[in-house]
């Protein structure tokens, strides 16, 4: 009895604590949302810098396109590991906490990418990318703030920050290495990413789930005892609609995934750009996102479904396709670049909301850390496939690949109903 009553006082407790560290009104839910942005916006900022720079640094330190994919490889095995793993994390122990180890582990990063002087070092750099999930944790703090059938949009807002992030990172990284050297973006993160998390620390609560669902989140993590229960994302990715949703937001981009993940030797070989050229280049590429993902998704969602919206990324994604396999020069790439950012975002935004809404409220992180995992992945097998393909076809090889990839999605997606409930998401 006695052991009763010690438990329900322990569950009150937690009860308790989880609703004094929670927004409690639209207000302040709308300034945490700001901040989360704000955060998110300097974040990507620094992570832009320093995959900028990374290219460059690997070939000083005398790495050939072999090892410098091997590099790009560990980065994204870490990162495809730790998705997960950091969004059941988020669940159990909320968003402060989940938000603080990932600015301070981009701060541990950017600390020994400073001091890279080595290929062992710069190696062992790459360690901390098993934290560093900046963008999926806003995506958990929104998602757990927003009703539903705003989701879209909202999420469809932190393009913005993602396109601010890579317009200043990516043009910035190159002319700070130019002018100052290529370590120096490296000492600006650093300094910046601890920075960062202090803001975590004192203007982001510590949980954000609903009220009502406080006590799910509890039971919920108790069940699998450990952040790291791979049965839970099993189980996940078992409910109805979640898995086939998962596929096709990893196949429908995958091809063009792997071109910009080579994108950074593509444009020293193919294109012939210096390190301020590709940064500038990279942050065009950014504008786009900011303004198609900030403002465009989520006008499109007032007057769409979900399943229009999402035949339309398909079908965009394998004109891209075309696209790239007839592309001959830097020009022709700014052009094929609108309609491949669109179809991103589109398929990005709109799978999200999607996933999120087929799980329970208390696992959208968990959830939101299997999505995330989707451009690890692309990092960890593309700089072998990708390094491949270019290698021995040429570039116009990941073209071709993203035309037949899209329209086998198209066809299935013409023949099935998804999501099977019908909505405008906004």
């Amino acid at each position: 009895m006695k052991e009763l009553i010690s438990e329900e006082r322990n569950r009150n407790f937690r009860e308790e604590a989880l609703e004094k560290h929670k927004p409690e009104n639209m207000t302040q839910r709308q300034q945490v949302i700001r901040i989360t942005y704000l955060i998110t916006a300097l974040d990507l900022t620094f992570l832009f810098m320093q995959i900028g720079i990374i290219p460059y640094l690997a070939k000083s330190l005398g790495l050939d396109s072999v090892d410098f994919g091997y590099l790009q490889t560990i980065f994204g095995v870490l990162q495809l590991l730790g998705g997960p793993v950091f969004g059941r994390f988020a669940d159990r122990f909320g968003a402060r906490a989940a938000l603080t180890l990932s600015s301070f582990a981009g701060f541990v990063l950017f600390l020994l990418l400073s001091v890279s002087t080595s290929t062992p070092l710069l190696f062992l750099s790459r360690i901390p990318a098993i934290f560093m999930h900046g963008l999926p944790g806003a995506q958990m703090v929104v998602t757990d703030l927003t009703p539903p059938p705003q989701r879209a949009e909202a999420l469809g807002k932190l393009g913005l920050c993602f396109g601010v992030g890579m317009i200043i990172g990516s043009s910035l990284g190159g002319t700070l290495a130019t002018k100052f050297g290529i370590y120096f973006p490296s000492y600006i993160a650093l300094v910046g990413s601890l920075i960062n998390t202090v803001i975590v620390m004192t203007c982001i609560p510590a949980h954000t789930k609903p009220k009502s669902e406080g006590c799910a989140m509890q039971q919920n993590a108790s069940q699998s005892g450990s952040v790291f229960s791979f049965r839970e994302i099993l189980r996940l990715l078992k409910l109805p609609g979640v898995m086939e949703v998962f596929i096709i937001k990893v196949l429908s981009g995958l091809p063009t995934g792997l071109f910009l993940i080579m994108f950074s030797i593509i444009s020293m070989d193919f294109f012939g750009l210096e390190a301020a050229e590709s940064g500038y280049l990279l942050a065009y590429f950014g504008v786009l996102q900011m303004v198609i993902q900030g403002l465009v998704i989520g006008r499109l969602t007032n007057y769409y479904t979900e399943h229009t919206l999402l035949m339309l990324g398909v079908v965009v994604f394998g004109g891209v396709g075309l696209a790239l396999a007839l592309m001959t020069n830097v020009f022709h790439y700014c052009i094929i670049s609108l309609p491949m950012v669109f179809a991103f975002c589109t398929v990005g935004v709109i799978t999200d909301s999607i996933l999120t809404k087929a799980v329970p409220p208390s696992d959208t992180g968990a959830m939101l850390g299997i999505c995330a995992s989707v451009h690890p992945l692309m990092r960890t097998v593309g700089p072998t496939i990708g390094g491949l393909l270019y290698k021995q076809f040429g570039v116009s090889s990941f073209g071709y690949l993203q035309l037949a990839v899209n329209l086998v999605l198209f066809l299935y997606l013409s023949k099935n109903k998804i999501p099977p409930k019908e909505e405008k998401v906004q």
